[in-house]
């Protein structure tokens, strides 16, 4: 177990890394080092890492934006943070590692636009999904209007982000918020169970998942179409695709390298 000044814990299980945000006394709410601590892990992801675990501790995924440390900033400076947040969650949802959540507690403001960077997302039945900056004053600076207008629809969004409406996990996956839901206490163990399922695919083939399917879903539908045909002779070449042939004619898993 390694901490990130504390506010991070990182422990690696062998191809698994498991990423625990530790500000349990803030209900896990994203504070600039906190921030920094996660920019700076997936920065340099260490090569034997397949597969990233991200929840929180003391029952909470996380609250959202630390407001303490922005009660007083003037609009540029608001605006570097949220460009800054940006950069940092578009490091996470480009990330080539897939990233699980594993979601509990509040999962709320900046903490969903965290959890909806991230590729698989758990959620335990009793999670509170919430958005409710329009409540506080304030607008999403986080990334919110996209990433998560992309899983529930600018619609959706609107309406949360007015009423502050509140989901539950299994309305969360409804709509679109988890992937998967469980009952409470159960989402950090379905989550490794769905990250050692992913770390044994190709990790080329998990990176061409996670950032191909990104970019074909913004293009025009025959770009789209070129852009998979390309994505997929890159991936049908090479040691990973001879593996899995001869694993699939042999009649047993493939091992990837």
């Amino acid at each position: 177990m390694m901490a990130a000044g504390d506010v991070l814990l990182v422990e690696t299980r062998g191809a698994i890394a498991h990423l625990t945000l530790n500000r349990p006394e803030k209900r896990n709410a994203l504070s600039d080092d906190l921030v920094s601590a996660l920019d700076a892990y997936f920065s340099a992801v260490p090569d034997t890492v397949r597969a990233i675990v991200v929840s929180g501790a003391g029952g909470h995924f996380s609250s959202g934006l630390d407001l303490s440390q922005h009660v007083s900033r003037q609009p540029l400076e608001v605006m570097a943070h949220s460009r800054n947040w940006h950069r940092v969650m578009a490091q996470i949802a480009h990330s080539p590692v897939p990233v699980v959540a594993a979601m509990s507690g509040a999962v709320m403001g900046g903490g969903l636009e965290f959890g909806a960077a991230c590729h698989v997302r758990v959620a335990e039945e009793s999670v509170r999904f919430q958005m409710p900056e329009g409540l506080r004053g304030i607008f999403v600076g986080g990334g919110g209007s996209v990433w998560i207008s992309r899983l529930i629809g600018p619609d959706r969004l609107t309406e949360m982000m007015l009423t502050g409406r509140t989901y539950s996990g299994a309305e969360g996956e409804r709509l679109g918020l988890a992937h998967h839901v469980v009952p409470e206490g159960q989402a950090l163990e379905k989550a490794f169970e769905l990250a050692e399922r992913i770390a044994r695919n190709s990790p080329t083939v998990n990176a061409f998942i996670i950032q191909a399917i990104a970019q074909i879903g913004s293009m025009p539908p025959e770009a789209g179409l070129y852009a998979e045909s390309l994505t997929a002779a890159l991936s049908q070449t090479g040691p990973d695709a001879e593996e899995g042939l001869r694993a699939f004619l042999e009649k047993r898993p493939p091992v990837f390298r």
